[in-house]
């Protein structure tokens, strides 16, 4: 956990004009470029500083291909390692595997029961870090009671992670074979809001999930997302199993769940590990603006709803006090303030391939009401990492971007455009 005296640098929050600054893009091409968000919680959740210095990444251009189309609402992306089809999930319910090369789709058979409502629905994936060895296939996704191993006697739903076979064999249509519910983030709540969810395998093969607070508004020091009892508004460290991960922060304290990892966050859609330290990151929505980007530690309280930079909303009016006021909090290393017209983000991954080296070891960001994809430029570790945004990329195309993923083969950028008939494009230089 970070010293709880660090404070938050306010130079290295992004001004969002400045983020949003640069050239019209052609409509297939761009060259480094460089969204208003509402105040929706459904819509989309979502600086002062100095300028931001140059970086030779800027003048990178690049194309955007359609890959596939015609999804719905697709959430999460995953390539399957040395065989290059893509995992795609959408959130009524379907599971996909995608050609890159020749764009063939195939339904994936046995994926679980979902409420598809308000934001959940089938939302993250991920692939064992052994895989072919290990075919295990990881989905995060919101269930109700009567349909969940954990549901007796409870209402509502919350956040599931489930593991299956993948099975490419024979003539028939791919399927997930033995899928089954391996954790339930408890409690169950009678909302649609705040699943999460993001899913990513870390350092020792640690199966880190996020599940948000499932739109708790008792905003005081009880909220759920303060009380390491239950697992909402928090990360989770799990084993591939499914179990609590044996080193977690607080397995030891009874009254506390051995699966969390850290606590105090609102509704994390980004997480990923940024290859060269083997950190987590995420990137966490705000109330209204007050959107973040941690570095997550073990056993850290990330603040809400006790510490804030956002506002509540329908007001300027701060939610909470900052990070820098209050004790016994992490504070972001970049974050979107009250009045700044936010990030509200989904999807986010370290670049770390070859077919852009001016952007490798940048970390890319989806945002949903702003409508880009974000480029951050990271000097440093850990909390003391310095973050500014660069110029956005497919701020011309009005996409949601809702996941973000790296092609090991080739290092093109693939991004899932969340709409009722979405394509997954990829980007790819020119």
């Amino acid at each position: 956990m970070a010293d709880p005296s660090d404070r938050i640098d306010r130079r290295t929050a992004l001004r969002a004009t400045g983020g949003l600054a640069g050239v019209a893009a052609l409509p297939t091409l761009s060259g480094c470029l460089g969204g208003e968000t509402g105040s929706d919680p459904d819509a989309g959740d979502d600086p002062d500083g100095d300028d931001p210095s140059p970086d030779d990444g800027a003048e990178v251009e690049y194309a955007v291909e359609t890959v596939a189309d015609g999804f719905e609402n697709p959430w999460g992306l995953a390539f399957l390692p040395g065989d290059g089809r893509l995992l795609v999930t959408e959130r009524p319910g379907r599971l996909s595997l995608v050609d890159p090369e020749s764009g063939e789709t195939e339904p994936v058979a046995g994926a679980p029961e979902v409420v598809a409502e308000g934001q959940g629905g089938l939302l993250d994936v991920a692939v064992h870090p052994d895989y072919p060895e290990d075919p295990r296939v990881y989905l995060t996704y919101s269930a109700s009671a009567a349909d969940s191993p954990a549901g007796d006697g409870a209402d509502g739903a919350t956040t599931h992670v489930g593991a299956g076979r993948l099975s490419l064999d024979g003539d028939g249509a791919p399927a997930l074979d033995g899928f089954e519910a391996i954790f339930v983030a408890e409690p169950f709540r009678d909302t649609a809001l705040h699943f999460g969810s993001r899913a990513t395998f870390g350092p020792d093969d640690a199966l880190f999930v996020t599940v948000g607070d499932r739109r708790d508004t008792d905003f005081g020091p009880d909220h759920v997302s303060q009380d390491r009892s239950n697992e909402l508004g928090a990360t989770l460290r799990l084993t591939p199993d499914g179990d609590p991960h044996p080193e977690n922060p607080f397995a030891d304290e009874s009254a506390a769940s051995d699966a969390v990892y850290s606590y105090g966050h609102r509704n994390p859609q980004a997480m990923t590990v940024r290859p060269e330290t083997g950190a987590v990151w995420q990137c966490e929505h705000g109330e209204r603006d007050g959107d973040e980007i941690n570095v997550v530690d073990a056993g850290g309280n990330y603040g809400w709803p006790v510490a804030s930079e956002a506002c509540r909303y329908g007001t300027d009016e701060p939610l909470a006090p900052g990070h820098d006021e209050r004790d016994g909090v992490v504070a972001p290393v970049h974050y979107w303030p009250c009045g700044s017209g936010g990030f509200p983000p989904s999807g986010a991954v370290f670049y770390d391939g070859d077919a852009f080296p001016e952007w490798r070891g940048d970390l890319f960001a989806g945002t949903l009401a702003a409508r880009y994809l974000g480029r951050f430029t990271v000097d440093g570790d850990g909390q003391d990492a310095t973050v500014t945004e660069r110029g956005p990329l497919l701020d011309d195309r009005e996409w949601r971007m809702r996941a973000v993923a790296v092609e090991p083969a080739t290092g093109h950028l693939f991004v899932a455009v969340d709409a009722g008939d979405a394509p997954v494009a990829r980007i790819v230089p020119v």
